[in-house]
């Protein structure tokens, strides 16, 4: 089920909410967090039932390794108990990455291996089961927080709510279990908050907006211009690469926004996941602003245990390398997916220099030279090849000069055919005469210079000094931005969000 479909916007999220605080307000606290858990599966089953096996057996292994954890850490001398621990954590790592590795990865390395070794060995084909890097990461910190001592002991249902909690289960944010559990365990959780609901839905409804109103249309040229097999000109390889950046940037600006939106209906705050990473001036910026859970996931489970800057700078140095090497890696099993990894923990590694030389740069070009290598990178991220990759990064420093009438027509053409897919036929021409550049030049500026969502409503998680007061201005703006973006995409089945696929 997709948050920017009319049947989870009218049907499935209104009969949750209503039936969760219903059995709250009847005292029947257990059988309403039993209902919440039951729903979040059937929204994770929606699109394919089988795989409600995978993630209740995973939960089913990981709460069992935690309990063991939390046991073992009482019993037999402290020698004893802490080998044990362990393993019993290197077992339920180990469980974790075979999970994820069978179905993202094997694909991938039974293709190198038959490249290398001119082997024919069958693939598996399996189909990546939705949310599976999301729920893999978040129980192996998880584990690691049991191991640590930093979560108290919960029982199963709690723990299957901590897992499936629907608005943070398929693309994050990825959370920790002493970030979310003790929240529901409050009583003024278990509340109608008419104030979270009024700030929930505000949310929400932007974020709604950002995903089909702005990323969508952008996904038209940038599906068009990394879709056509065509030499590109310089105009039409920028607009593409800046399309896909945006897209990008308000898919996902979108989804966190719906996502922090409709935890909020239940009282719950997520933490901030996005964080106008454009408006970054240095590239270690980009990254405390970019799917933030990701890149603490990343700092605390990766480089430190890697060592961090704990040995020395050149160790540092590899260490961040590598870190995002399999920060690539984990958004998709492809070379693609590891050079743009690769790109970025380069150029961490340069920032780390420059700033160790004690040199600086006006913010001006900082920041240009920010995005514009950020830019740069993504062409790598949405490229299905790097034949695809390099067509774009040709146009765009000019080497196929302006533009050439065959690829515009086939732009053009392609243009059509997406508008016909996201928009239906009566948006076609509507879609296509829209000035690219203009497009990219309004929203980015909107991106570039505006407040956020989270500092429109002076979001806070955890602090509870959220600041949101609605008013007759503020339900007519959500109503012409709900119903403008429902309009758009109600001749055709609604799309996915990006982060959806990694």
């Amino acid at each position: 089920m997709l948050f920017n479909s009319p049947i989870y916007i009218f049907l499935f999220l209104p009969v949750v909410i209503a039936l969760y605080y219903l059995l709250n307000k009847t005292r029947l606290t257990v059988i309403g967090k039993s209902w919440l858990v039951l729903a979040s599966l059937f929204f994770y089953g929606y699109w394919n039932p089988k795989y409600l096996l995978l993630i209740i057996g995973s939960m089913l292994v990981n709460f069992a390794m935690g309990n063991a954890l939390h046991r073992r850490r009482n019993r037999g001398s402290a020698h004893h108990s802490h080998s044990t621990r362990r393993r019993v954590l290197a077992g339920g790592i180990v469980f974790n990455l075979a999970l994820l590795g069978c179905f993202k990865y094997a694909d991938f390395v039974l293709g190198n291996l038959n490249f290398a070794l001119g082997s024919s060995i069958h693939l598996l084909d399996l189909a990546l089961p939705l949310g599976i890097s999301f729920f893999t990461f978040q129980q192996i910190a998880y584990l690691v927080d049991c191991y640590k001592e930093e979560t108290k002991e919960y029982d199963f249902l709690n723990y299957c709510l901590f897992i499936s909690f629907f608005p943070q289960l398929i693309a994050g944010p990825i959370v920790h279990h002493r970030e979310i559990m003790p929240q529901f365990m409050k009583i003024r959780a278990k509340v109608l908050n008419w104030s979270n609901i009024s700030t929930g839905i505000f949310i929400f409804c932007v974020g709604l907006f950002k995903k089909i109103v702005v990323a969508d249309t952008f996904a038209v040229w940038a599906n068009a211009g990394f879709d056509s097999p065509h030499p590109m000109g310089l105009l039409v390889a920028w607009g593409t690469s800046l399309s896909y950046t945006f897209q990008l940037y308000y898919d996902f600006s979108g989804y966190s926004d719906m996502a922090i939106g409709a935890a909020l209906l239940f009282n719950i705050k997520l933490p901030i996941n996005f964080n106008s990473p454009y408006k970054a001036k240095n590239i270690r910026e980009f990254w405390q602003r970019w799917h933030i859970t990701l890149s603490n996931f990343l700092r605390d489970y990766i480089y430190i245990p890697l060592g961090g800057n704990r040995a020395g700078k050149y160790r540092t140095y590899l260490n961040l390398f590598i870190t995002f090497l399999l920060g690539g890696l984990w958004h998709g099993a492809g070379w693609t997916f590891v050079v743009w990894g690769g790109l970025h923990g380069a150029a961490l590694v340069a920032h780390r220099l420059w700033s160790r030389a004690g040199l600086r740069m006006p913010w001006p070009v900082g920041w240009f030279s920010t995005f514009m290598f950020v830019n740069f990178a993504w062409v790598f991220f949405r490229a299905s090849s790097f034949e695809g990759a390099l067509r774009v990064l040709e146009g765009m420093v000019g080497i196929n000069g302006i533009e050439t009438s065959t690829m515009l027509a086939d732009i053009m053409w392609r243009s059509k055919e997406w508008a016909t897919m996201a928009f239906g036929v009566s948006l076609v021409d509507t879609a296509t005469q829209i000035d690219n550049f203009a497009y990219i030049i309004v929203f980015g500026f909107a991106a570039f210079l505006l407040p956020n969502t989270m500092q429109a409503v002076r979001f806070a998680p955890y602090r509870g000094d959220m600041v949101f007061k609605p008013s007759f201005v503020y339900a007519v703006f959500v109503g012409m931005i709900l119903f403008y973006s429902l309009v758009s995409n109600i001749q055709n089945a609604p799309s996915q969000f990006l982060y959806f696929n990694f």
